[in-house]
């Protein structure tokens, strides 16, 4: 069955590039080879290790006396090998953080590898990370920060100097720098310049970075999904306006399914994040370790909605990634190949639909949709039946697929299953329908009626809400507050407009609530409260049927920047 399903998938890649041209004449834009590259990645590793590592900061504050700093047991291998423990294809290297020290040797600056006496001042990080690379086929990517402390241009300058009169100088410096980075180290395959990049460097990445994406910058083919815990917005399209990806900033809050150029987001978070947020290593930070069910649970929120995982690493002062790490990754990945490694089975095709028969009853709870991204990201509304005790049911449907989107549910016995495109824009094209019976003592899995963790209630995008007035919005909780009980209903944006300077806060009116076949208002507050700005308490004090619709209902409008996110809703547990 592996063998068959890997042939099927690899068939499913493999189709002819006239397919994508006649798809470009009905205005789908379509994805460069770098950006298919991108995608069939699905995970990534990012690694930061600055001088901060040393001085237990996020950022350089340049208070390290550089002739006590010794990585004596630095081993790229090591990096290499973890990340290929959690499926891992890219790493992507820090080798200059906003506080301008650069882990290649350059003669560009004064801090730098080459100023420390480890390996006598002749040590390149970059050169063994991409020798191990090679050794270990990896692909490999490179964060060069725009700006430099030095040159007063910090953080969120995208190069851009405090001082005008040294903008030209530092112009100079960071174009060799760039120009060290991309001709001196083989092939890289990622460019990421955080925050922006407002330095003219076409020309280099033309000539060093054809093959490669580039994270945000005026020539970005790749956007930040607008935050750093590891979720994307849903539905997930690739697409925006020109216009915004112009600006070098664009985020997820840019998707528009109807746009015409294509750059997907990327969803980068740190391994350092349960109950905090550190991208570089500290002593006694192990608490701060993602728990195998956290990364699964962000991996169905990225991965699953059709993004690349960016998942971070962090070497300690020594150069390795610490066991504790290793663990952690290691974890996660047996876990994921435990899961999705043997579907119950599969199929591709194009049209709009594609079915699976089964001779006897099979028990089903996942499903993984693929859609061949060389014709561009085409399907806009999708439903998935499955056939039981004879007769079709709804199991689940969706929007946006992309490249990858898991979807999970109950365990149901069906004897078939089918994927039907409702909508697509041109023919849908899905070069992998899979279905899996999953098992996990895991928690990760919010199944439906379980209120431990928050369960995906809803979503909103950029065109949901305005600021000039009050829109009308439902949430449908019919299947998801039915048990007796109280429950949290958040709303939490995932992306917003940065650069506004105006604020995206949710503004509710006339909240309401449909239940027990009648309306309640929050002013009543006998079953719905607003408890804080984004969030209302539900109280279900009866049992209900399914028969009496359960619906949030509100006037919303924001305070005057778009954002897209997520609602979610919680049984409260005493």
């Amino acid at each position: 069955m592996k063998k068959r399903f890997l042939l099927f998938f690899a068939l499913g890649i493999m189709l002819s590039a006239s397919w994508g041209q006649r798809t470009a004449k009905k205005n789908i834009p379509l994805p460069s080879q770098a950006q298919l590259n991108w995608h069939s990645l699905e995970r990534i590793m990012f690694v930061h290790w600055g001088m901060a590592t040393w001085q237990g900061r996020e950022y350089d504050n340049h208070t390290t006396d550089l002739s006590t700093v010794n990585p004596r047991l630095l081993n790229t291998d090591q990096w290499c090998e973890v990340a290929k423990v959690w499926g891992a294809r890219m790493i992507i290297f820090v080798a200059k953080h906003t506080g301008g020290f650069c882990w290649w040797q350059t003669q560009t600056s004064d801090y730098g590898v080459k100023e420390l006496k480890w390996r006598d001042g002749k040590g390149d990080v970059l050169d063994d990370l991409s020798k191990s690379c090679k050794k270990y086929g990896l692909q490999l990517g490179i964060y060069i920060y725009p700006g430099d402390d030095h040159w007063g241009a910090g953080i969120g300058s995208g190069g851009i100097t405090a001082d005008p009169s040294k903008q030209e100088a530092y112009n100079k410096i960071f174009r060799q720098q760039l120009t060290e980075v991309l001709s001196n180290y083989g092939e890289i395959k990622e460019v990421w310049f955080d925050g922006n990049c407002k330095i003219d460097v076409k020309d280099i990445l033309e000539k060093y970075a054809a093959n490669a994406v580039v994270f945000q910058g005026q020539q970005a083919s790749l956007r930040w999904v607008g935050n750093e815990d590891g979720i994307a917005p849903y539905p997930n399209w690739y697409m925006l306006s020109k216009e915004d990806l112009a600006t070098g900033t664009a985020t997820a809050l840019a998707s528009d399914m109807n746009g015409n150029a294509y750059a997907p987001v990327e969803i980068d978070v740190p391994l350092l994040k349960n109950k905090g947020h550190k991208w570089f290593w500290a002593p006694d930070t192990d608490s701060l370790i993602l728990s195998t069910s956290q990364l699964m649970n962000l991996y169905y929120k990225s991965v699953g909605r059709g993004s690349v995982l960016l998942l971070n690493s962090t070497p300690d002062t020594t150069g390795l990634i610490p066991l504790s790490h290793v663990k952690a990754y290691t974890q996660f990945g047996q876990e994921i190949k435990r899961r999705f490694e043997f579907p119950v089975s599969f199929t591709s095709g194009k049209g709009k639909q594609l079915s699976v028969g089964f001779q006897k009853p099979v028990t089903v709870n996942h499903f993984v949709i693929q859609e061949n991204l060389i014709g561009g990201q085409r399907v806009r509304e999708y439903v998935i039946k499955g056939k039981v005790d004879g007769k079709w049911k709804v199991l689940c449907k969706g929007s946006s697929i992309g490249y990858k989107r898991i979807e999970y549910i109950e365990d149901t016995q069906v004897t078939a299953v089918s994927l039907e495109i409702v909508k697509s824009k041109g023919e849908a094209d899905i070069m992998n329908f899979s279905m899996y019976r999953v098992e996990t003592d895991l928690d990760d899995l919010n199944k439906e009626n379980d209120g431990a963790k928050p369960v995906q209630a809803g979503f909103w995008d950029k065109n949901s809400f305005s600021s000039d007035q009050y829109r009308d919005f439902t949430v449908d909780l019919t299947d998801l507050a039915n048990q007796t009980g109280e429950y949290i209903l958040s709303f939490n944006q995932l992306s917003m407009d940065y650069a506004s300077g105006k604020s995206s806060a949710l503004l509710f009116d006339d909240v309401r609530l449909d239940i027990y076949g009648s309306q309640t208002s929050v002013d009543d507050g006998s079953f719905i409260k607003q408890i804080n700005a984004n969030q209302f308490l539900i109280t279900n004090s009866q049992q209900t049927l399914k028969e009496f619709p359960i619906k949030f209902r509100a006037k919303i409008k924001h305070g005057g920047a778009n954002s897209v996110g997520e609602i979610t809703i919680k049984k409260l547990q005493y």
